[in-house]
């Protein structure tokens, strides 16, 4: 199938944006590379070190030619997507055991959970999460004795992270290792109605903790389609995953036979090998590009707008909000997958999911048909799907047809035409909106603008009684230099309210909202941010604003805009407790969101 234009345009303008930036990175991945493992290299007493606790293993660590590999995981029983971690490590050790290698937990990494932080204090640390994570992985692995990494995480800024650190150590290989989402529990629509109904005080906390409870329930990923669900969709059209390995439940024969496959599979593509496929040679324009039309083909989260910049920037590889917004006019919207619809992962996974669409999308020339992956080269691989057959892992075909249409549609006869994502540009600067779950008839809102400092005061404006009109909330002061950009998916019930009254609202921020959120129209990521002078410090209250999603603008429709001056906010009560005083260095050199608001690249 002949590649489709658009996707063709877009990667040649990577390429050549990307191309002193990403030969600097080859040549150190070769340099890096060049003198075969490292562990050769190492002194004795270097060796004794890293292998005085390994017991039966020191035999084959210190005298055979044969793989070592790190482990750095996010384990915590505090996140439910992490908790499988716990047995991992072992099951990893004894997979390259079964095949005279062997394993070692090279490190850990923080991994904190969004929806416990959600409107807290802690919130404002999460994104610089993210570059923590990839600092974390790297110290684990500069101990400079693996022949391959395997990465346990799945969560919002923990993969992002992990792959950012996979890209830096990319002369050895990467296999990323699932934990599956959990079991079905409470329909996300329905969670999302008593929230609504505790926002306008018609049930009580008992009935809202019930509700929760009962969506987060075991083991795994939440099951509706937010970043952490975005994320392992990545990891597969980016080829970072064995074919199929996402949305398997966790604790299931399966999801263990994956994860056996998964370390020895890490181990058989090392340079020791003759299938020698470092990370580095993975994440390349091309798969970045995949993971592109994977994003907006599922209708995932936009945090992925922030972090897939800093995660191809780590592999010498520039992108671009534009080509976000490019990539998106030209993938037909195919899935509906909570907010977006009603089913959650798990309904998506059984209707055919991620198999299905990658096949749908490579007939239709929308994603490149032969970049390196860790099960091959060749994405055609990630059509097929992983079954146990009498006890031994094997890959079939595909069903090669949805199963349910209501929620994976086939590329010809999508759900919509374009993606779910759209550039909105203007005389306030630069953001993005979700689009895919927001319907056509508010895709254009103008209206007054109110102007709040946090999302608090938007909550205490609901409860007042004051948010009557048509309005475009405008939440500014939230972008990465300011407070560290921490999402706002509070405001998701208040907004929703308003909405279903029949006003027409909109939010523009420089701020983050949830990847679960969608059906208020949101400007987010809005850049240059506030605290850096940017037009969102110059608007005020009464202002007429336009957010419109087809043209795709973002403007203050007042004569004398151009000529305001910024405004200034004390913002120095968000820069102490909670650990916010020891990210001072982050905020004072972290870059814009439309580079990815990285700190260390």
């Amino acid at each position: 199938m002949t590649l489709h234009p658009t996707l063709e345009k877009v990667t040649d303008r990577i390429i050549a944006r990307s191309r002193d930036s990403r030969s600097r990175y080859l040549d150190r991945m070769t340099r890096a590379a060049e003198d075969g493992p490292r562990r050769a290299h190492l002194s004795c007493s270097n060796q004794a070190h890293a292998y005085a606790a390994m017991g039966e293993d020191k035999t084959a660590l210190t005298t055979a030619r044969s793989a070592n590999l790190g482990i750095i995981t996010a384990y915590n029983d505090m996140l439910s997507a992490h908790k499988p971690y716990e047995s991992y490590p072992q099951i990893i050790r004894d997979a390259a055991r079964s095949v005279g290698a062997t394993a070692q937990v090279a490190g850990g990494v923080p991994a904190m959970c969004d929806g416990v932080t959600q409107g807290e204090p802690g919130m404002e640390l999460s994104l610089f999460s993210r570059d923590v994570i990839a600092l974390a992985a790297g110290v684990g692995l500069s101990h400079n004795t693996f022949d391959a990494a395997v990465f346990l995480g799945i969560c919002d800024k923990i993969v992002p992270g992990l792959v950012m650190a996979a890209a830096t150590f990319g002369h050895i290989p990467a296999v990323f290792l699932p934990g599956g989402p959990m079991t079905s529990g409470i329909a996300n629509d329905d969670k999302a109605k008593v929230r609504q109904k505790f926002a306008t005080g018609e049930v009580g906390r008992e009935e809202l903790m019930a509700a929760e409870m009962a969506a987060y329930h075991g083991p795994g990923t939440c099951t509706f389609y937010g970043t952490a669900n975005t994320n392992q969709m990545l990891m597969e059209f980016m080829g970072l995953h064995l074919p199929g390995a996402s949305f398997v439940n966790p604790d299931t024969p399966l999801r263990e036979a994956l994860t056996v496959a998964g370390a020895r599979r890490a181990l058989e593509i090392t340079a020791l090998g003759n299938e020698f496929t470092p990370a580095g040679a993975i994440l390349d324009e091309r798969t970045y590009v995949n993971g592109l039309v994977g994003l907006m083909a599922t209708g995932g989260s936009t945090n992925l707008v922030l972090h897939l910049p800093a995660m191809a920037r780590a592999s010498g590889v520039l992108l671009d909000i534009e080509d976000f917004s490019d990539i998106s006019d030209a993938t037909p919207l195919m899935a509906k997958v909570y907010p977006n619809g009603l089913a959650d992962v798990n309904h998506f996974h059984a209707a055919g999911g991620l198999a299905y669409m990658i096949g749908e999308l490579l007939e239709a020339g929308l994603l490149h048909p032969d970049t390196e992956t860790v099960a091959g080269k060749g994405l055609a691989r990630y059509a097929k799907e992983p079954k146990l057959r009498d006890g031994a892992l094997v890959w079939e075909d595909g069903t090669g047809k949805t199963l349910n249409d209501k929620i994976v549609r086939p590329a010809k006869d999508p759900f919509q035409p374009t993606g779910g994502l759209k550039q909105l540009q203007g005389n306030l600067g630069r953001g993005v909106m979700k689009v895919s779950a927001v319907a056509p008839e508010r895709h254009i809102v103008e209206a007054r603008a109110r102007i709040f400092h946090n999302h608090h005061d938007v909550k205490t404006a609901f409860k007042a009684g004051e948010l009557t009109e048509d309005t475009v909330f405008v939440v500014r002061f939230q972008g990465p230099r300011a407070i560290g950009m921490p999402e706002l998916h509070s405001l998701t019930p208040v907004l929703a309210v308003l909405q279903d009254r029949g006003l027409k609202v909109a939010l523009v921020t420089d701020g983050r909202m949830s990847g679960a959120s969608g059906k208020v129209p949101s400007a987010i990521h809005v850049s240059p941010e506030a605290a850096l002078g940017g037009p969102l410090a110059c608007v005020r209250d009464g202002d007429m604003l336009r957010v419109d999603a087809k043209a795709g603008t973002l403007d203050v429709l007042e004569a004398d805009f151009d000529k305001r001056a910024p405004v200034q906010i004390d913002l120095s009560a968000s820069h102490e407790g909670i650990g916010r005083e020891i990210f001072e260095v982050f905020r004072q050199n972290v870059g814009l969101a439309t580079d990815g608001a990285a700190v260390i690249l």
